[in-house]
């Protein structure tokens, strides 16, 4: 395969299938060949507009494409991913790649065994501003998270956790290469049958703490990471892909017998950030690993997000309780 050679078919074209539609479709070096969804007349009409073929079942991409993004409910990622792969097809699967860690597991040996790509969708990676932050980021103490918005009914089928908060997990547990040595969460099921609302408390082995709050019943949508290291605080927007850095300049004091005054300046660093798609950006990487060939060796570092928000899961489902 190279270039224009590397065929690319996308199975389920709902809401961030259509994404991914859209964003191969503008990629140059990308050949989108094929469309399944069993909504064909969607499939069709995505596909007349894009030049490519379209189909009702994933099968019948087998033999037209060299490589698959999966974006299908969570439901049916282990089925669907584990057939392309079984066929020598390289697979993006959307995130969560399953909802059970042995299913993952046995989805990245069978890639390994076929020499094949295969590559979760953690879309926050490939954010300018994330990808800044791993070069500035050192000896974190603290680390917050909010990842709020609304209820959207494309979530129904995955609960807060592994919808939302599954992006900071991933990005937390690449900055703090260390053990989890302390885990709580709390959580509320509000607006759907599963959960809505989840906090969750870190503690990693050297010390760092982090505090992750996700929300799908919050009218106002926020995605913003903070983190406090020796010597200075750094903010991050990831819908605006904003960077900031603040670090104390001087402070004083003065008192008399009336009163005392306390004064702080602090500076501020805005961090040039280069922006572009994010989702774009994982397309161009995903197809670049197919193309050279380059099979994930370190399995369970990427598989870490999904193991610790399965134990938060586990740990919400043993108390978590519907909101009057």
């Amino acid at each position: 395969m190279d270039g224009l050679g590397v065929r690319v078919g996308v199975v389920g074209v709902g809401h961030m299938g259509s994404y991914h539609v859209a964003a191969l479709g503008e990629l140059v070096d990308a050949n989108l060949a094929a469309i399944a969804d069993i909504d064909h007349v969607r499939a069709r009409d995505l596909a007349g507009k894009y030049g490519a073929e379209s189909f009702s079942c994933p099968e019948d991409l087998i033999g037209k494409v060299d490589a698959a993004i999966v974006a299908v409910p969570t439901a049916l990622h282990y089925s669907v991913s584990q057939m392309f792969l079984e066929n020598g097809i390289h697979v993006l699967v959307e995130k969560p790649i399953c909802t059970n860690i042995g299913h993952a597991r046995e989805l990245f040996c069978l890639a390994t065994e076929k020499n094949l790509v295969l590559h979760i969708g953690h879309v926050e990676r490939f954010n300018g501003a994330v990808q800044e932050l791993s070069r500035i980021v050192r000896n974190p103490a603290l680390i917050e998270c909010r990842r709020l918005g609304p209820f959207v009914t494309r979530a129904r089928n995955d609960g807060v956790v592994l919808d939302l908060m599954i992006h900071d997990l991933d990005i937390i547990l690449r900055l703090v290469d260390e053990e989890v040595k302390f885990l709580s969460a709390t959580g509320s099921i509000i607006v759907s049958e599963q959960d809505d609302v989840a906090n969750v408390q870190i503690q990693f082995s050297g010390g760092c703490v982090a505090s992750l709050t996700a929300s799908r019943a919050t009218e106002n949508k926020i995605r913003t990471l903070a983190i406090s290291q020796p010597g200075a605080f750094i903010s991050l927007d990831y819908a605006d892909q904003e960077l900031r850095i603040h670090r104390q300049a001087s402070s004083e004091h003065s008192f008399s017998r009336e009163e005392l005054k306390y004064r702080e300046q602090t500076q501020v660093e805005r961090v040039f950030v280069h922006k572009e798609n994010p989702l774009k950006l994982e397309l161009r990487h995903f197809l670049a690993c197919a193309q050279a060939g380059n099979v994930i060796e370190n399995t369970e570092r990427e598989l870490q997000s999904l193991d610790v928000a399965l134990r938060v899961l586990k740990i919400l489902n043993s108390s978590i309780s519907v909101s009057t």
